[in-house]
This record gives structure tokens, C-alpha cells and sequence, in this order.
């Protein structure tokens, strides 16, 4: 029989890998006890208050299918938020995670051969659902600031572009747009005629200065996704919201009905308790955490210090050859990392999580400081 993978599977499925951080974990299935900074999920449980809303949900018999948009208080609750934030009324849509509300998207808005212009690096699902939807992703270089720079952007536009892909703070350099940055883009969305897609997933993790939301500069045609996993803890539970157009939102509805059907039931009335609950400590204690590893590798590597989320995206030193070399080192010394591969078309930084114990980060730390030397 001839290989059934070629014969069975489509080619849109064959065209996309495995994730590059399950080969990490595949490359440390054999350690014991790591040292893991590869892990991209807060390292504190979901707060009380939020669990015990979705534990009365589901005694009060909350397990049934929501209406495909969300529950109405969830969703009401959300929209005045917004108002408030933006002075904007919008439309919001419940989605599974922000992931969710990412293929929602594209499904609703991509034809094959249709563009999408994305930052490199950038988070890994990007390019990859782009591609299962017959789009192009064209990954702008933002190297070595990780900065918008809206001439690199506009000369990736063409004809085809359809959408423009922001992350703010982004996943996996930490770095947070500022306003101006975030007004070139819509600018440049403007001239262009394209969606603006802002991925605002770490945006309560913010460490140095809160920059508001670029919605605001373009909102006919801005789609903002947001999501609880990250600032609550509750990456599993696939709670996010999109926010945005309403010719938008009501397709990516529609399209919810035929896949995800509707985001958790239990988990959006557990929403409603996530979003009056206090975060702060958490926020302070990654600032801290960041402060930390800023001051344990600064000697060391060439790195941009991250002003949201819980990375550090360094620059690998010259004694390797790539980021994916550095990962296999580290590994050698019990330590998981992510190679920088994973997230863009060049493999000259890695990537790692400072959501960890400090006795972990610390240990990590020196870690990767003996490498950079050596030692």
C-alpha cells in the first residue's frame, strides 16, 4: 500500500508541521524534573472566586449549549466595558480562547490566494491557520526592535493583502505597541483597504506604562480579540471575545455555529467573576519576575526588555550556530527553551517563559548564562 498519508490526507493539512514547541517537549520527554521556561501559561492557579463560579454553574445546571454568541450577561457586561474603555458600542462575540477567535476570523474573511500581512516574529498559529485557509501569510521582519515600523509593513502590501495582524503585547518578544505605532497601523489600514486584527490576549500584563487600545483609531474596521486564559489563569477553560465591526462579528457568529457551536457554557458564567476579580498581584509579581531575568541575562545576551506578557525573546549568542542549537544545549542541561524558528523565518533568538517559580527562573538563568560563556 503506498504511503496513506499522502493518499488520505489533504494537502492542506500535510502543508502545515507540528508545532516546533511540541518538538521542544519531545526533546525533553526524557529529562527529570526540567528546568521549563518553555511553557507559555501563567504559573498561578485560576483565583478562587472565578472557580467557584464555574463550580455553582455547574451545580446550578449551566452544561448545556449557550446561544452561539454568548451568554447575554457576559456579553452585555462586555460591551459596557468597552464603552467605557473606548466610548464605542460594539457588537461581541464569545469565542473558545482567542485562537478561536482567530480562525473565526480568517474563515470569515479569507478567499484562497488572499493575503495576510503579520509581524515576524509573531505567535505561531498566525501563519499556520492562514495557510489551512489557502491564505498567504507575508511576515514583515521587525527585527531587532521588534518595533512597527510602517514603511517594512506597507512594502509587504499588495493587491491580495486582505488583513493586517497586530499583537500588542506580543507572544514572543513582550514587546507592547505604543499609541503612535498603533495609529501608523491603522493608518496604513485605511490606505489600504484592510482589516486590522489586533490580538490584545496579554493586555492586563502590562509592566511599564498602560497603552490603550488601538481600536479606537480605525474602528470601522478593527476587529479586537481578547481572552481570559492568560490574565486569570484559565488557559484551559477557552474563554475569549472579538470585538469589532458588526458585519464581522455576525459571520464569525454564524461560522461559530457550524464549528465551535459555542464557547464552554460553565466557563462564560465563570467570565463574568474573572472579570471583577483582582489580578494585581499577579501583575506585579511578573513585573518582578521581569525585572529579575532582565537583570540575570542583560550581561550575557542581547535582549529587548519586554514591557507585557511573560517572555523574553534573546538574541542567541555567537558560540551557536541558531536558536535551535541552543535549545539542544539546553536541553543537555536539563533547561527547556523554545528556538526561535518556531515563531519566524530566522532562528537567531529563543524564546522563554519567566511564568515560573523564582527559584526555577534563577536556576535557568544560570543556566543559560554558563552557556552564553561556555561554562
Amino acid at each position: 500500500m503506498s504511503d496513506p498519508s499522502v493518499r488520505f490526507l489533504s494537502t492542506r493539512s500535510r502543508s502545515v508541521d507540528s508545532s516546533g514547541i511540541r518538538k521542544v517537549f519531545d526533546l525533553g520527554v526524557d529529562l527529570k524534573d526540567p528546568i521549563n521556561l518553555s511553557i507559555g501559561q501563567p504559573d498561578f492557579d485560576v483565583p478562587p472566586s472565578i472557580r467557584q463560579a464555574a463550580i455553582d454553574a455547574i451545580q446550578a445546571g449551566h452544561n448545556r449549549y449557550t446561544v452561539t454568541q454568548g451568554i447575554a450577561p457576559l456579553r452585555e457586561r462586555l460591551t459596557a466595558d468597552l464603552q467605557e474603555e473606548l466610548g464605542l458600542t460594539l457588537p461581541v462575540l464569545i469565542t473558545s480562547g482567542v485562537s478561536g477567535g482567530i480562525l473565526l476570523a480568517l474563515m470569515a474573511l479569507l478567499d484562497p490566494g488572499d493575503q495576510v500581512v503579520c509581524q515576524d516574529p509573531s505567535f505561531v498559529s498566525y501563519t499556520h491557520t492562514v495557510r489551512l485557509l489557502g491564505g498567504v501569510p507575508k511576515l514583515v521582519n521587525t527585527y531587532p526592535d521588534f518595533r512597527f515600523d510602517p514603511d517594512r509593513f506597507e512594502q509587504a502590501i499588495t493587491k491580495r493583502t486582505k488583513m493586517l495582524v497586530l499583537a500588542t503585547p506580543s507572544n514572543p518578544t513582550g514587546v507592547v505597541l505604543q499609541s503612535d505605532e498603533l495609529q501608523q497601523a491603522a493608518t496604513l489600514a485605511e490606505r489600504h483597504d484592510l482589516i486590522l486584527v489586533l490580538d490584545e490576549i496579554y493586555a492586563q500584563l502590562t509592566y511599564d506604562q498602560r497603552v490603550g487600545s488601538g481600536f479606537s483609531f480605525a474602528p470601522e474596521r478593527t476587529l479586537l480579540l481578547r481572552g481570559f486564559g492568560k490574565s486569570y489563569g484559565m488557559t484551559g477553560w477557552r474563554l475569549g471575545y472579538a470585538a469589532g465591526p458588526r458585519f464581522l462579528i455576525e459571520e464569525m457568529a454564524k461560522l461559530q455555529q457550524y464549528t465551535f457551536v459555542c464557547a464552554p457554557s460553565m466557563v462564560q458564567h465563570a467570565g463574568l467573576a474573572a472579570i471583577d476579580a483582582d489580578i494585581s498581584n499577579h501583575v506585579a509579581d511578573y513585573r518582578r519576575k521581569r525585572d529579575l531575568v532582565m537583570d540575570q541575562l542583560s550581561n550575557d545576551f542581547d535582549l529587548v526588555r519586554p514591557g507585557g506578557g511573560f517572555y523574553f525573546f534573546p538574541r542567541v549568542p555567537d558560540r551557536f550556530a541558531d536558536g535551535a542549537g541552543m535549545a539542544e544545549a539546553a536541553v543537555g542541561k536539563n533547561l527547556l527553551i523554545i528556538p526561535g524558528s518556531v515563531f519566524s523565518k530566522q532562528d537567531t533568538h529563543f524564546r522563554l517563559s519567566y511564568a515560573a517559580p523564582d527559584e526555577t527562573l534563577m536556576r535557568g538563568c544560570r543556566i543559560l548564562c554558563d552557556l552564553a560563556r561556555g561554562v
